[in-house]
């Protein structure tokens, strides 16, 4: 017989099933905050909220860089508004 684990069996954290259980749990857990982490800094790589931009918004900035002019400005903002 090879040599044993003073915690019980090699894999498990205690003696019996209840140790493999444990370990599940242990690992399911560290599995699950890794992803987690990497989920949420994926979304928010620098923990800055991003504003979500409306659709008023975008146009005024089109607006305020010169992309636009001011009927195109008032036409297009009638439409989202309507």
């Amino acid at each position: 017989m090879g040599p044993v684990c003073w915690w019980g069996w090699p894999g498990h954290f205690f003696g019996g099933p209840l140790g493999m259980i444990i370990g599940i749990v242990f690992w399911a857990a560290i599995i699950y905050g890794v992803v987690y982490l990497f989920s949420r800094f994926a979304k928010n790589p620098f923990g800055v909220d991003a504003k979500r931009e409306t659709p008023i918004d975008i146009l005024k900035r089109r607006y305020a860089s010169g992309e636009i002019n001011a009927d195109e400005f008032a036409k297009r903002k009638k439409d989202l508004v309507s």
